[in-house]
C-alpha cells in the first residue's frame, strides 16, 4: 500500500481514484409537510478524486443518472422522476465538478464545486470529512470519506410544490445531502 504523510495525516499516494459503487451511498433528506424528513439516495453513478501531491489542490467530478432516485416509495419515485422534479428523459444525469479546495482543519476539508441538476449549474460548497487509508485484502489501497452539504432545489429549476391547509408546503426548499464512501485507485 502506497501512503504517506500530509499535515500529520495518513494520505493516499498522489493519484487518481475511483468512487467504489459497491461502498458509496450518495443520499438526500428533504423536509415533508414541514414536519417530518424524507431520505433518499441514487444507485447508479460514477465519480473519481484525483489527489493531487499537495492534496489541497486534489480536482473530484461525480455523475449521478437520475433516473436511480429511490426513496423507497414507487409512487414518490416516479413523481421525483417526472418533469415536476428530475424530469429524468430530459436531464439524464446530475453532475459535479470540484473547482478547488478552499481550506481544511485537521481531516475536514471545505471543497467548493459547480453542481448541475436539470442543467442549471450553482456553486456549492461541500464540507468532506477524510475517513482515513487501508488496504483491503487483495491489497488495494481504500481510503473513506463522508461528504455533507445543503442547497435550496429551487435555485436549481425544482420548484413543484403544493399549498397545505394546515399553512407550510408539502416539500422542503433544502436538501441536504449525504455521502459516504470508499475510493480506489482508478
Amino acid at each position: 500500500m502506497t501512503t504517506r504523510t500530509w499535515e500529520s495525516l495518513t494520505v493516499p499516494a498522489a493519484g487518481t481514484y475511483n468512487l467504489d459503487a459497491a461502498h458509496t451511498r450518495i443520499g438526500f433528506v428533504v423536509k415533508h409537510m414541514m414536519v417530518s424528513k424524507v431520505r433518499g439516495h441514487f444507485g447508479a453513478f460514477t465519480g473519481s478524486v484525483t489527489i493531487a501531491e499537495n492534496p489541497l489542490e486534489s480536482t473530484a467530478e461525480l455523475s449521478i443518472q437520475t433516473e436511480s432516485i429511490d426513496t423507497g416509495m414507487v409512487d414518490r419515485d416516479g413523481h421525483l422522476r417526472s418533469d415536476d422534479f428530475l424530469a429524468v428523459e430530459k436531464y439524464p444525469q446530475i453532475t459535479f465538478k470540484s473547482t478547488r479546495v478552499v481550506g481544511h482543519s485537521g481531516d475536514e476539508f471545505t471543497v467548493v464545486g459547480d453542481l448541475t441538476i436539470r442543467d442549471v449549474t450553482k456553486e456549492v460548497e461541500l464540507t468532506v470529512e477524510y475517513g482515513g487509508v487501508g488496504s483491503n485484502p487483495w491489497g488495494q489501497v481504500v481510503w473513506g470519506y463522508s461528504i455533507s452539504a445543503e442547497f435550496d432545489r429551487e435555485d436549481f429549476g425544482l420548484t413543484w410544490n403544493q399549498a397545505l391547509e394546515t399553512g407550510g408546503v408539502l416539500v422542503g426548499k433544502k436538501v441536504k445531502i449525504e455521502i459516504e464512501g470508499e475510493a480506489n485507485p482508478a
